[in-house]
């Protein structure tokens, strides 16, 4: 399982770029602003897309994308992978017919270009020998984390949460975890803005992170530009024993 970071910033600016994490060549998890850096070819070969939440930084390239791949002879829809609260935010405020057209009944409602399929906390989805756990977490708005297994491994990811209990028990039940992407938003010198956006900062996933029994490659994602360092720095001091990096557009991870 290849998986290339298209977006892992926490906002834009020169060279940032939001959510976006292309698995092998078919599966999207979350479309943000990374996606716009895919050439046509590669767009038209996404046919999954697996969103964490509902903010525009994870859904902001999904119009788009479907306007970019559509083709009245397609022969697979676009299927798009959310908790229920998730999708009824998009079909209300995204594809409307007034922000963007509804691909959801284009070129018709028989065929659709676009799907949605509801993938709850428990939730498994199984593509082609990969299959994405759905796991709940706790955010600013209902929040999705994934582990997406195959035969290498687990790969997981937590999207945007804050201290929650229930990530851990579901990557604590797999013997092969070997890698963690983890979202750090803000320093620790903005512990009570994280707190109440739903965001980690160093000190709190660092308390959270001591109930992880494994000890996967650690990646750190949603940075607020222009912090990267100072939260990469605190996220180190607070966990020197763990294998920690911070994520760039651009990394490929094999599982």
């Amino acid at each position: 399982m290849r998986i290339r970071i298209l977006g892992c910033s926490g906002g834009i600016g020169a060279g940032s770029r939001t959510s976006a994490m292309l698995i092998d060549n078919d599966i999207l998890l979350d479309a943000g602003t990374g996606i716009g850096d895919l050439a046509l070819e590669d767009l038209k070969t996404i046919r999954h897309v697996f969103l964490t939440h509902a903010h525009l930084d994870h859904v902001a390239g999904l119009p788009m994308l479907v306007d970019s791949i559509f083709d009245e002879n397609f022969e697979e829809p676009l299927t798009v992978y959310a908790r229920c609260e998730t999708l009824d935010a998009i079909k209300a405020h995204l594809f409307n017919d007034v922000i963007w057209p509804d691909f959801a009944k284009l070129p018709n409602e028989r065929a659709p270009m676009l799907r949605y399929v509801e993938c709850n906390p428990g939730d498994t989805v199984s593509i082609n020998h990969r299959d994405f756990h759905a796991v709940d977490v706790t955010h600013s708005v209902p929040s999705l984390g994934y582990t997406v297994q195959n035969s290498g491994g687990v790969f997981a990811v937590s999207g945007d949460t804050r201290t929650n209990e229930t990530l851990w028990p579901v990557l604590n039940a797999f013997e092969d975890l070997k890698v963690l992407v983890i979202e750090v938003s803000f320093p620790d010198e903005q512990e009570e803005l994280a707190t109440l956006a739903g965001h980690y900062c160093p000190s709190t996933m660092s308390r959270d992170l001591a109930h992880l029994a494994h000890d996967p490659d650690i990646w750190l994602t949603g940075m607020k530009p222009g912090e990267e360092e100072r939260i990469l720095g605190q996220v180190i001091a607070a966990v020197p024993d763990r294998k920690i990096r911070m994520l760039s557009r651009g990394t490929v991870i094999i599982v």
